[in-house]
């Protein structure tokens, strides 16, 4: 077993193979480090793919006549001239003030 320890090409071998895996700027633990941020922003990219998918079908649902309509009627109370607009608000759908 001592003659292994004594052979100056495995110990620089093994040293080498310690600085790269654990000191180096390029080490196994930063590349599993960056592996995991990779990981992260993939799943935010997919996230907001499926938002902005999400936005031009409003967009979409918009650009026509009858969605405009009916956004500025449901967001801005907006009415024709010749209409009356009732707001029913439920008690449970209220909130609740608390004076301190």
């Amino acid at each position: 077993m001592l003659k292994y320890f004594k052979n100056i090409f495995l110990i620089i071998f093994a040293i080498f193979a310690v600085w790269m895996l654990f000191f180096d700027a390029n080490s196994l633990l930063i590349h599993n480090e960056l592996n995991n941020d990779i990981n992260d922003l993939e799943d935010e990219k997919k996230f907001y793919l499926k938002e902005i998918e999400k936005d031009n079908k409003e967009l979409n649902k918009l650009s026509t006549e009858e969605g405009l309509e009916k956004f500025a009627r449901e967001a801005y109370y907006m009415k024709r001239d010749n209409e009356e607009i009732y707001i029913i608000e439920y008690e449970d759908s209220l909130k609740n003030k608390k004076d301190d």
